[in-house]
């Protein structure tokens, strides 16, 4: 028992630290998750579509379609049966309607109240349960954003900056800083977008903090003291293509046809996608959303999407692809949009009875002062 609970609390505490590797894959992962519901219901196939205050992650080049003053958007998400917390804000504003837009938006992403079992065992041998406390390790990420059209018809530019804040207890903590830059083109009923995340590669300093005393316990454990190090997180460029079908199309109401595919490219070495290679691995990710608006105002949503393509080997050594399915469902009324997803179904039919890693995300988006149409 004793073994157990000192090999769970390292690996909570160890396993996001990085042992002096200068490019290491997965880095950053927390800002590839996804946010709002409209978009992980769609398996985040979203960089040629994006266009309201979730564009900030999705490709900023779409903020720009923003007809309000300003749009607030919110999400709150939770893995692991709730011992994992997701919390994502944004606020658009835009500085002259539909030409520029700038933007900003505050990630975390956490486990909370994870027990630190280091000193339960005192020197004696004797076991003191006084002596567990608790710590958290949180990822976090501010970004400003900017976006505007450029003189060629449907062509718009975005970028972000972004500002890293990771923290694990007392014992480690990382400041970062990146770039990302993107692009988004519509003419006629197709929507074209790229977004390049960490164009610059975002660098992620980590400083160690241990005491002399967790020290030797983790060397009397037989446990590698981690060091100092630089993070480095290398380019990923998504590529997406959307054609939206009006089904009906009148003064009164519309119903719409949206189908988005995304090629994700990541370049940190060989993945399990669809297409793995070093130094650049391609992923897939697809998405169908179904709008009919009833009336002026009023959008009733209906979403699905696949993406997380990945080889598994089942139990007669054979290897075959497995996707992760979401499906959603939103509502907007005015000036207020409720979106609802259920993510990574795969898991819902698992061998274990259904107990899997699926998630619900609801997120929330209001748009202040909406300008009436004339």
């Amino acid at each position: 028992m004793n073994r157990t609970t000192r090999l769970l609390l390292l690996f909570l505490v160890l396993g996001n630290v990085s042992f002096g590797q200068v490019v290491r894959k997965y880095s950053n992962d927390f800002l590839e998750i996804g946010v709002g519901a409209r978009g992980l219901g769609m398996s985040n196939a979203q960089a040629a579509t994006a266009g309201d205050a979730y564009a900030s992650y999705y490709n900023p080049a779409g903020l720009v379609n923003i007809p309000n003053t300003f749009q607030i958007g919110f999400m709150h998400n939770e893995y692991f049966a709730g011992i994992a917390k997701y919390d994502y804000l944004t606020v658009a504003i835009p500085v002259t309607p539909k030409k520029r837009v700038i933007a900003f938006s505050f990630y975390r992403f956490g486990i909370d109240d994870i027990p630190n079992t280091l000193f339960l065992i005192q020197p004696d041998g004797s076991i003191n349960y006084n002596n567990i406390t608790s710590f958290s390790s949180a990822d976090y990420a501010f970004m400003m954003h900017y976006a505007q059209v450029l003189p060629i018809p449907g062509l718009s530019i975005g970028g972000s900056v972004k500002i890293i804040y990771r923290q694990i207890g007392s014992f480690a903590k990382a400041y970062g800083f990146g770039i990302d830059a993107a692009l988004q083109y519509q003419v006629k009923n197709w929507h074209i977008g790229l977004m390049a995340q960490d164009i610059s590669s975002t660098f992620d300093a980590w400083h160690m903090s241990f005491t002399d005393a967790e020290k030797q316990i983790l060397l009397q454990t037989n446990n590698a003291l981690p060091s100092n190090s630089l993070e480095i997180t290398t380019p990923l460029i998504t590529l997406g293509a959307a054609y939206e079908a009006f089904v009906v199309k009148t003064a009164k109401q519309k119903f719409s046809i949206l189908p988005e595919i995304d090629l994700g490219f990541t370049t940190d070495g060989k993945r399990n996608v669809l297409l793995s290679a070093n130094p650049i691995s391609m992923d897939f990710r697809a998405g169908l959303e179904l709008k009919y608006s009833p009336a002026k105002d009023i959008d009733l949503i209906l979403r699905t999407g696949a993406g997380n393509l990945q080889r598994a080997t089942n139990e007669l050594g054979k290897q075959r692809f497995i996707v992760s399915p979401s499906i959603g469902a939103g509502i907007h009324i005015k000036i207020v949009s409720i979106d609802y997803a259920l993510t990574n179904l795969t898991t819902i039919s698992s061998s274990s009875g259904g107990a899997g890693l699926y998630s619900n995300v609801i997120s929330v988006r209001v748009d202040i002062n909406k300008k009436q149409k004339e």
